[in-house]
């Protein structure tokens, strides 16, 4: 069977057996700050297995994409060195939600490792957490696995926790005899369990069935679930009768192709099949995490990737490959996954541009981190033998900061002679992956034990796990609204006096609560004799709105009837922003290509902000007819459809999903005409004329490969037209000259203001080299060094450059050090003479001067400048000049 076959054959196989195949989630996990990537098939279900989200199926099976290559789960130094370690994979998982538990997932595992697949149960071994009897008895009686072919572990083996409190449980495990062949320690014969990668593990059966409390004791779950996993590439290796992942048909052709552009054999067990396989697996990884819409950057989720973008180009470079090559490799890979995942083939031309110039960014990083490592050695290489030692601290730097790997430092380092300190550097970056674990511990209990949590969970309990019914779409205004609870500063409280504020929940709503970037709704809700005002609505928990409200009159209590009634003004606005939002989409979609995928929103009433993955600036053209594509629609007046479908058939119709969203198996589709077409829970307008008038505000870049567009619609975009009508009227009363002619006459005055300051500057320099002479007879001598120094008026940075040369080409040995000061801020200039240089080091000199006035800069050895915040300190800094120079000339 093919990788791919295998994948289908465990979808079906679960869809059979009433499991809802649910679609793979994005690498970015949908509102969970606890993961830098999504890591395990369970992530997408985390709200479904804490009770906080309900769905229509209590069954499910998945072909889940994962990244392993950061924070707490990080096999990124392992991949291409081991049999099983990579950074991307697919986790096969079925999952019960409170349906079937420990009786029905062990057989059903059980069944489909041996019967589906066709596994020889004589090579299969299983694992139980050491106390539980239950799956014990099920495995040896139900299923009939012999005793001894059970095996008891403890809970570091067997037993899984979701975090330190909440749910948790013991685990089970089928593992996989690959014999002797497959033993990385080369036993011929060893027993079960053992750690020498003839065992391998192909399924994982989590049970769901206790809560932790945070003193430790466990309390049975209501409603125990099952979470299970099996690694695709794992059980393809199995199945194609490999002991290595690499050799599948997953990853094999990918290795192949970095074979022929390396123009290499592969398979002599060298250390450049390392790095084919390093290759391989790191252009999937980058493949994946581009088209779901992360870009390389120096933080977060962007730097993994560039880590990871950066390694497989190292491990190029060692096999002889100099030129940009991994682009294309991004390509190979499409081919190869566009089956299983045919959202690549959209985005391929895309992930191809971002990996080349990654590729050829890294290209001048590089050269310029080998010239700063060469320097630090070249130092270092002056040193008696014995200390002869780059630092820990320096090889982490170049390491860390520049990506350099640390097998080309070692190899630079010994060319110099000059030995590494690999513990220092070992315990630096240990440091690092322990702060990588403490903040995805500490996100985790942000979100797991936090005060607001309690509060939520309590609300959750106040209403029966009843959900607030959105009425919002038809109506503005409830008149029969109950209230089900109110809660103060996260405590829940029976009543909201006339001046106190708090959150209102109530049974059904008009209100439509902040998510999605679209802003809450604001109004009034109103008693027979209360009232108070809501200033905002936003979802505490997904399906439940509160209601930010201030009580102005009377007292509310739970169990009260309101009237509800929505601020509409206000919800007109929103919603023409938020139609607008999806056309400017569309348009950037149908202008740029279909790489573009939404970053993130605001939809308020007074303005839209849209960010969006692109790689370049858009240009004033491309900007205007971003506008005009919009203002087409709008004027076209289109009508606006919603429909509530299943996700799939969404999809497969061409509804666009949004990045980083998480939707249910019922989603909202928003259609435009047939120019636009998204999954949206947002308000609308019904049709595009509403929206009056779109103008583009401004666009720009917010982080690596992301753009924004900010927009205003309606009277707000008629506003700013007559604004800018008032403007041009105003410049052409000022500058006397027509509409038309404004740019001409601007250029014109532009020309007249730079010429006028050139004179200005030239006039400066010429008073300045009145100074001359008095400069040069100040000079002080410094044992045989002639020490020229001096404060000029107001020059720019340029003509201090010059008079320092002119001073300079006076001098047969000595050092020029020029001050001034323009609008409170001052400019340095050193330079010393070329005999002087090799010893006399003018970066040097007007970094530790420049300190004096608050500032700082560096240079080349004969010239050097710097800038500085405190022209008092001008004259004490030039002093210091004679000091700095005595003071290396007597070393």
């Amino acid at each position: 069977m093919t990788g791919h076959q295998i994948r289908q054959l465990f979808l079906q196989y679960f869809e059979q057996r009433g499991h809802r195949i649910v679609k793979s989630s994005s690498l970015v996990p949908a509102n969970d700050p606890t993961l830098l990537f999504t890591n395990a098939g369970m992530n997408q279900f985390k709200d479904v297995f804490l009770g906080r989200e309900r769905r229509d199926y209590v069954r499910a099976a998945s072909s889940q994409k994962c990244v392993r290559a950061g924070g707490k789960h990080n096999d990124l130094e392992n991949v291409g060195k081991t049999a099983r370690h990579h950074t991307f994979f697919e986790m096969l998982g079925n999952f019960s939600f409170g349906d079937y538990f420990k009786s029905e997932a062990i057989p059903l595992a059980w069944n489909l490792v041996t019967r589906e697949y066709g596994i020889d149960q004589n090579r299969l071994w299983i694992t139980i957490y050491q106390d539980d009897e239950e799956a014990f008895t099920i495995w040896n009686q139900k299923v009939g696995i012999p005793s001894e072919r059970v095996f008891r572990l403890g809970e570091k083996d067997n037993f899984w926790a979701m975090g330190e409190t909440g749910p948790c449980g013991p685990c089970s495990e089928i593992y996989f005899d690959q014999g002797p062949v497959a033993s990385e320690l080369e036993h011929v014969e060893c027993q079960f369990p053992c750690d020498c990668g003839r065992y391998v593990e192909i399924c994982n059966l989590v049970f769901m069935q206790f809560d932790r409390d945070s003193s430790g004791k466990l309390t049975p779950l209501p409603k125990p679930s099952i979470d299970t996993g099996m690694g695709l590439e794992r059980i393809t290796a199995v199945l194609q009768g490999k002991t290595s992942v690499f050799e599948t048909d997953l990853l094999r052709p990918l290795i192949l192709q970095a074979a022929e552009i390396a123009q290499r054999d592969y398979g002599q067990d060298s250390p450049g099949d390392i790095s084919l396989r390093v290759i391989a697996d790191h252009s999937r990884a980058a493949t994946f995490l581009i088209s779901d819409g992360i870009v390389p950057s120096n933080d977060g989720r962007g730097y993994v990737l560039r880590k990871i973008l950066r390694r497989a180009i190292r491990h190029g470079r060692l096999v002889g490959i100099e030129d940009p090559f991994l682009y294309k490799m991004t390509g190979h890979v499409v081919e190869l996954m566009k089956e299983p995942y045919p959202e690549l083939v959209s985005t391929r031309e895309y992930v191809a541009k971002v990996v080349k110039n990654e590729e050829q960014r890294f290209s001048s990083t590089i050269r310029i981190a080998v010239d700063q490592l060469t320097e630090s050695l070249s130092r270092i290489e002056k040193l008696p033998e014995s200390e002869r030692v780059l630092g820990g601290d320096i090889i982490f730097k170049f390491y860390d900061t520049f990506g350099l790997p640390i097998d080309l430092i070692q190899e630079i380092a010994e060319e110099a002679k000059v030995r590494l300190d690999e513990p220092g550097f070992n315990a630096k970056l240990e440091a690092q992956r322990e702060r990588g674990k403490a903040s995805w511990k500490e996100a985790q209990e942000s979100v797991s034990s936090d005060g607001s949590s309690n509060w939520k969970d309590s609300i959750v309990v106040e209403l029966g796990r009843e959900k607030t019914n959105f009425v919002g779409y038809a109506e503005l205004q409830v008149e029969d609204a109950k209230i089900v609870g109110i809660s103060v500063e996260g405590k829940l409280v029976r009543s909201l006096a006339a001046g106190e504020s708090g959150e209102i929940f109530l049974d059904k709503t008009p209100f439509y609560a902040e998510t999605g970037g679209q802003v809450g709704d604001t109004g009034l809700l109103e008693g027979d004799n209360s009232e108070a005002i809501v200033h905002n609505t936003y979802p505490p928990i997904p399906g439940y709105s509160a209601h930010e409200a201030k009580c102005i009159r009377g007292m509310l209590q739970v169990g009260d009837i309101v009237r509800a009634r929505v601020d509409v003004e206000r919800r007109l606005s929103i919603a023409k922003n938020h139609t607008a939002t999806h056309l400017v989409h569309a348009s950037l979609r149908n202008l740029i290509g279909f790489h573009v995928k939404q970053a993130g929103s605001l939809v308020a009433p007074d303005r839209l902000r849209f960010d969006f993955t692109h790689y370049t600036s858009l240009s004033p053209e491309e900007v205007s007819e971003i506008e005009d594509m919009v203002n087409a629609i709008v004027m076209k007046n289109s009508q606006v459809t919603t429909s509530v479908k299943d996700l799939n058939t969404a999809i497969s119709e061409g509804a666009m999903a949004l990045f980083g969203e998480k939707y249910g198996d019922r989603v909202r589709v928003v259609s435009v005409d047939t120019f636009s077409k998204e999954l949206c829970g947002g308000t609308h307008v019904s049709r595009t004329g509403e929206i009056g008038l779109f103008k583009v505000v401004s666009e720009g870049g917010i982080a690596a490969g992301v753009r924004r567009i900010e927009a205003i619609t309606g009277l707000g975009a008629l506003r700013r037209f007559r604004e800018d009508e008032q403007l041009i009227s105003q410049l052409e009363a000022i500058s006397r000259g027509k509409r038309n002619e404004l740019p001409i006459v601007l250029e014109r005055y532009q020309s007249i203001v730079k010429g006028l300051e050139r004179e200005s500057e030239e006039l400066k320099y010429r008073l300045a080299k009145n100074k001359i002479q008095a400069i040069l007879e100040s000079a002080v001598m410094v044992k045989d060094v002639k020490v020229l120094t001096g404060i000029v008026d107001d020059l720019d940075k340029s003509s201090l450059r010059n008079l320092a040369d002119e001073l300079k080409s006076k001098l047969e040995k000595g050092v020029v050090v020029l001050a001034t000061s323009n609008c409170d801020k001052v400019s340095l200039v050193a330079t010393v003479t070329s005999n002087l240089s090799p010893k006399l080091h003018a970066g040097k000199l007007v970094k530790e001067i420049s300190s004096i006035v608050g500032g700082s800069g560096g240079g080349r050895p004969e010239m050097a400048e710097a800038g500085g915040k405190d022209p008092s300190k001008m004259a004490q800094a030039l002093q210091a000049v004679g000091a700095h120079v005595a003071s290396v000339l007597a070393n």
